[in-house]
């Protein structure tokens, strides 16, 4: 007889994993581990055995094995840093299987049968390639990957389980987890949940807060016995667990002892490490680090359009949020107390299984997920700008399309440029990609017309494409695996958005006009040279010489000139009228309008 097939809901954590599924009387049960705990410590160990072990088991023998125990993996999803273990290589997808096959296994033991299918959660800042890198772990893992969903979307969706939460409301979910951070502002209806907006930092966690306990405990034994801690791998291993331990304590104590005997030998005396921390001195201590979480606060509302009297509920979600300066954080920026009502080390694992049950059909809730893409996706263009094709916190899945044209004579190619990010210059963004689309058909700059598509997924990974509407010639390609930002790289970008929003506005001015006047040039050579016999030498020898002054003001970057010969030049263009039309104003016919150029943006000219 075959086991029964399962689909479950995953919280793949930096500092722990959690999995659920819904069970058939529609309530949602997070599945123990062999331990017989609800979480499980995101740790992958390998012994001198060549075994692989994880959880619990691989976090108590961390102090004696540290060189070959890995912690928080998440933080290097998407990208190519690599794990060497003796002479074996590991990648960030590789340890995260490990890390969910325990959880399956696990999983499966206690529902005797067998899990195929599972939707996966991510902090709703991640980018395209940690999501992608998420979804490889997956299948390593043996997974169908029904879907990646946000962290926040996930506990938003525990959170309206409650049927006393029935009819709209706008809520707000604060995830502060071991390694990442995210605030998205929500919408959520009987059967819908609409993100409306989302910010965050990827490298901002409960571990960070660890490490400035570490620190501190680490100066503090350095100025009494001149001993740095943090250069001994045992002893900095054992002051990790410590820390931690210590932060957990003091979200509930106003004070807690650490007490680490025989932590070193400083000549051949053992050394012990003894010391209280209050909790005064420990949000001292992590001050910065909470104040940072403000910011995304800040953006995410903005971006909403919604003041802080319109938000329902604020939820607080991951275990970092449990430090009590938290909740006061949040509670003075929003005004309200936060919800408690759901587990914050739960909320999001028992989320993902609702969807998961939701996708397969498990269940009789009809949930829509409306999420958004966090940072604006777009096309480098003529000049070096970012021509942004679709704008940060736009809902997902999303297509969108935008018609181009080529550069200059005859261009037989255009390379598509993808970039990243909120800043005017696409060298100031981040480069995701890049494709050509070659076989344009020969003609004039700015007869070709190339569609440019962006195909954002429910899964928010990108997908982009590029088609000469007149050849039906077509490239494409998927973005993943080439993003290389990190958090900090992410609210670099915005905050660098706000700071020179006027010098960016500026820069775009002298691009358009430098465009301008090059398109001015070259229409009124060519008008020129077209109607040579109908235009007088006098006027023709002055536009030439005006022409190619506005060529050299062109290649000195003179902004100042620029303007002045744009000017001049369309004064003594309308002579040309004058003389090409003449005829027909003595009539009392005035010149028709020609169709004007067409308006479509120059992509960045392939490089050479």
């Amino acid at each position: 007889m075959s086991q029964k097939e399962y689909v479950v809901g995953i919280d793949l954590g930096t500092t722990n994993s959690a999995i659920s599924w819904m069970k058939p009387d529609g309530n949602v049960e997070i599945l123990p581990n062999s331990e017989g705990k609800r979480t499980t410590p995101s740790i992958v160990s390998f012994t001198k055995d060549g075994e692989i072990i994880v959880g619990e088991p691989a976090k108590r023998q961390a102090v004696l094995n540290s060189d070959k125990t890995v912690r928080s993996i998440k933080r290097y999803m998407g990208t190519d840093h690599i794990v060497k273990i003796d002479d074996k290589s590991y990648s960030p997808q590789q340890i995260s299987a490990f890390i969910l096959k325990k959880l399956v296994k696990d999983a499966e033991d206690y529902l005797n049968g067998k899990i195929t299918k599972a939707v996966i959660t991510v902090p709703a800042y991640f980018n395209d390639s940690q999501r992608q890198a998420t979804k490889e772990a997956g299948e390593i893992a043996g997974l169908e990957v029904l879907r990646i969903i946000n962290e926040p979307t996930a506990a938003s969706i525990a959170f309206g389980l409650d049927k006393s939460n029935s009819g709209d409301k706008k809520i707000v979910v604060y995830d502060l987890g071991g390694g990442t951070f995210d605030v998205s502002i929500l919408e959520i209806g009987d059967d819908i949940i609409e993100v409306i907006s989302t910010s965050g930092n990827n490298k901002l966690g409960g571990d960070d807060f660890d490490q400035k306990l570490i620190d501190f405990l680490a100066e503090e034994f350095k100025k009494e016995h001149n001993v740095d801690l943090r250069e001994d791998k045992q002893a900095i291993q054992r002051l990790k667990e410590a820390a931690e331990g210590a932060k957990i304590e003091l979200s509930s104590k106003l004070e807690t002892e650490i007490n680490l005997p025989f932590i070193t030998v400083a000549n051949g005396q053992p050394l012990h490490l003894e010391k209280k921390i209050t909790r005064s001195k420990f949000e001292d201590l992590v001050g910065d680090l909470i104040q940072a979480t403000r910011i995304p606060m800040e953006n995410a509302l903005k971006d909403s359009g919604l003041s802080v009297n319109e938000i329902d509920e604020v939820l607080l979600v991951g275990g970092s949020t449990r430090m009590p300066a938290v909740s006061k954080l949040v509670k003075e920026f929003f005004g309200k107390e936060p919800n408690k009502g759901v587990n914050p080390d739960e909320a999001v694992s028992l989320g993902a299984a609702v969807q998961g049950a939701v996708m397969t059909g498990n269940t009789d809730k009809d949930i829509v997920l409306v999420d958004v893409t966090p940072l604006s996706l777009g096309v480098e263009v003529k000049g070096g700008l970012v021509q942004n094709i679709i704008p940060r916190n736009s809902k997902i899945p999303i297509k969108k399309s935008q018609t181009f044209t080529t550069a200059v004579d005859f261009q037989p190619e255009v390379e598509v440029r993808i970039f990243q990010g909120e800043r005017t210059l696409a060298k100031d963004n981040a480069l995701l990609g890049s494709f050509k689309l070659t076989g344009i058909a020969p003609a004039p700059r700015g007869v070709p017309q190339i569609e440019v598509t962006f195909d954002i997924d429910s899964n928010g990974i990108v997908n982009v494409s590029a088609k000469d509407l007149g050849t039906n010639k077509e490239q494409s390609m998927v973005v993943t695996g080439r993003q290389k930002l990190n958090s900090d790289e992410i609210q670099k970008m915005i905050k660098d958005a706000q700071e020179y929003e006027e010098q960016d506005k500026r820069k775009r001015e002298e691009i358009e006009l430098k465009n301008q006047a090059e398109d001015l040039a070259y229409q009124m050579e060519k008008l020129l040279n077209e109607n040579k016999d109908k235009i007088s030498e006098d006027v023709k020898s002055n536009l030439e010489l005006k022409i190619k002054d506005l060529r050299d003001a062109l290649a000195e970057d003179n902004i100042g000139k620029i303007k002045i010969l744009v000017d001049e030049i369309k004064q003594e263009s309308m002579k040309i009228g004058q003389q090409i039309y003449g005829q027909n104003g003595q009539n009392g016919q005035g010149p028709q309008d020609p169709q004007g150029p067409n308006d479509y943006q120059d992509p960045q000219q392939p490089q050479q």
